[in-house]
């Protein structure tokens, strides 16, 4: 297997230290301009993954992120924030961090080369042949990931990667592996920038698109989402406006009545 781990080579810059604030603001910029379109050259494979998410939440499945470090952060925020934009349940989309939760804030040392404890935490959730597991590292080299999606391979679980290496171990052993190549960082080795980057890029077209397929979507808008302020419940009641030609105090007071947009627009066209 030939692997070269682009995300550890030497920056293209050096003497960073000598740089003035503004040289190294439009040089990091410059790196960040090239990630979008790494991510462009592998649409094709994060399409295949998310058919295959689709499909498998429509059968009652579930989406697993599991990362350790930055990835396992990013993984957690995006399934974090799930919930309340799409309206679905906080066990649909989970996010596993090598380390657990103290190591969403604090780094744990040596947690992601444990090659057990993966599988011990999807055990946790009672995995199943429903569910979709995604491993998540820039370096595609994380033990605690890839003994995890080797234990899923085995156990008939559906399993995809998000990787910034070219043919690396944790590619090799995702069944749905993205690899989006962004080369060297601007600090070397520094994969939260980015490597980072262009995980956040997939992670927000993986789950937007999979609920969008899934229905949670109305037009272009929210219409699931959780009120959960101020804001939101602003939003909502501007959708319903836009939506039925109702007055704002119409508006808030189905939002009121129903607690959610999508079932206010219903039930007043139904009464229509």
């Amino acid at each position: 297997m030939s692997f070269t781990k682009t995300t550890e080579q030497d920056s293209n810059y050096n003497h960073l230290e000598k740089m003035s604030i503004s040289k190294l603001l439009s040089s990091i910029n410059n790196e960040d301009k090239t990630v979008p379109l790494a991510v462009e050259k592998v649409l094709p494979q994060i399409e295949k993954l998310v058919e295959i998410i689709v499909e498998k939440l429509k059968l009652g499945g579930r989406l697993f992120y599991m990362g350790a470090g930055t990835s396992g952060r990013l993984g957690i925020l995006d399934a974090s924030e799930c919930p309340p934009t799409f309206g679905v349940s906080h066990n649909l989309v989970i996010g596993i961090i090598a380390g657990g939760d103290t190591a969403i804030r604090n780094a744990v040392e040596f947690a992601e080369d444990s090659p057990t404890q993966g599988w011990k935490d999807l055990q946790e959730y009672k995995v199943n042949s429903n569910d979709v597991v995604i491993g998540i590292a820039a370096s595609g080299t994380t033990p605690y990931v890839i003994a995890a999606l080797e234990a899923c391979n085995k156990n008939n679980i559906v399993t995809g990667c998000l990787t910034c290496n070219h043919n690396s171990p944790l590619s090799q052993t995702a069944q749905f592996p993205i690899e989006v190549i962004v080369g060297p960082e601007f600090v070397t080795g520094s994969s939260r920038m980015k490597a980072g980057t262009a995980q956040k890029l997939v992670l927000n077209m993986i789950t937007t698109s999979t609920m969008i397929q899934l229905g949670h979507i109305k037009g272009n808008k929210m219409v699931d989402m959780q009120l959960s302020n101020n804001k939101l419940v602003d939003r909502g009641t501007k959708m319903i406006m836009s939506e039925l030609k109702v007055s704002e105090k119409e508006a808030q007071q189905l939002l009121t009545k129903y607690g959610n947009v999508r079932l206010a627009i219903k039930n007043h066209n139904n009464g229509n």
